[in-house]
């Protein structure tokens, strides 16, 4: 089954077309990862197929509807984006993590604290994490903060911007090895991953989408 589908989709930036009629997809189970030239907009075309960016031309489309149609804030809560340098709101990180369960889109979904502290013991944390100040994290903390949110909040697609570059190696693989379990714990779940580390995207990803540069062979 497929989740997330693109077509022909075209960015310009600065009257020049950065990609030009790429298309791709992700489906159910499937852990993908995003690959292109340093400078061929990998970060602007994840943040497009999670509705940050315009569609300038093409289409996206989650469980075959076209993304135009979502209400956005639904949209966002089923494919969601991972930046590489999170920015939270103030406060510690409890407040971090419990903010968007305030939100009408998660009305549904209950906030566990129980949950996030058994999350955060992967990664050689306890309790005593969910009272820093969110906004003395260091660029690792920040991530690990910025992935347990996503995963309590759980979307159905998860694009993962060098959301782990920041961690030491022993993390990464705790932070890869939570995202496979959360992928295949349940079914309609999916990852696409832009990396730089070749090694980790062979580790993680069952497949590549190419992105290259307009023009380009």
């Amino acid at each position: 089954m497929t989740l997330l589908e693109a077509a022909g989709l075209t960015r310009r930036v600065e009257g020049r077309a950065l990609w030009s009629g790429w298309s791709g997809q992700v489906s159910a189970g499937e852990s993908a990862a995003l690959v292109g030239p340093s400078g061929s907009g990998k970060s602007l075309l994840l943040r497009t197929l999670a509705g940050l960016e315009v569609v300038e031309a093409g289409e996206v489309c989650f469980h075959g509807q076209p993304q135009r149609t979502w209400p956005m804030p639904e949209y966002r809560a089923q494919v969601m984006y991972l930046p590489q340098r999170p920015v939270f709101d103030e406060g510690g990180v409890l407040d971090v993590l419990r903010a968007p369960f305030a939100f009408r889109v998660h009305r549904e979904r209950r906030f566990e604290v129980r949950e996030a502290t058994r999350l955060l013991t992967v990664f050689g944390r306890d309790e005593t994490f969910l009272a820093r100040d969110a906004a003395t994290l260091s660029g690792g903390e920040g991530q690990i903060t910025a992935l347990l949110r996503a995963l309590l909040l759980e979307p159905s697609v998860l694009l993962l911007d060098e959301a782990t570059s920041a961690l030491d190696p022993e993390t990464v693989r705790r932070a890869e090895a939570l995202l496979d379990r959360w992928r295949t714990d349940r079914p309609g779940r999916a990852l696409v991953w832009v990396s730089h580390d070749p090694a980790q995207r062979e580790r993680v990803a069952g497949r590549e989408w190419l992105l290259l540069p307009a023009g380009t062979a």
